[in-house]
């Protein structure tokens, strides 16, 4: 039975599509971070999130990004790298009136510079947003 407390955690890593044994990066972490959705992809995944400077493969990238982070567009394709073919790339931004507060626009323009397309937009956690964005289908 799941606790009632738990039963957000849970759902936050369902919307983020997370396997057990899925390989997860984590980029852009410091201390405004929600650390809910962290255990809860940890404990959905079944081990620690990778940081920045590791070169796994990953089945996904969290991407914490803020309005002050720099340039969107390196960022991204800096992410790509470790990326599997089908992996997933989670830019979690700051919701509006947070501080460091991204504009959808940005992320819109971001990613087919770095290569990506943007599929979806998900409610993660009281103070962020997750934007949902993978390579382009090969032909």
């Amino acid at each position: 039975m799941v606790a009632a407390g738990d039963a957000g955690k849970v759902g936050v890593a369902d919307r983020l599509g997370i396997e057990p044994e899925m390989v997860v990066q984590e980029i852009g972490w410091d201390e405004d971070v929600d650390d809910e959705l962290r255990s809860a992809v940890q404990e959905r995944c079944g081990s620690e999130l990778l940081d920045e400077d590791v070169d796994e493969v990953v089945d996904v990238v969290l991407l914490w990004w803020r309005d002050d982070d720099g340039d969107l567009v390196d960022t991204l394709v800096d992410a790509i790298s470790p990326l599997a073919d089908n992996g997933v790339i989670w830019v979690l931004t700051p919701k509006t009136g947070r501080d460091g507060y991204v504009e959808p626009s940005e992320i819109a323009e971001a990613a087919p510079t770095a290569g990506l397309s943007q599929t979806s937009s998900v409610n993660v956690a009281e103070d962020w947003s997750a934007t949902r964005l993978v390579s382009p289908r090969k032909r």
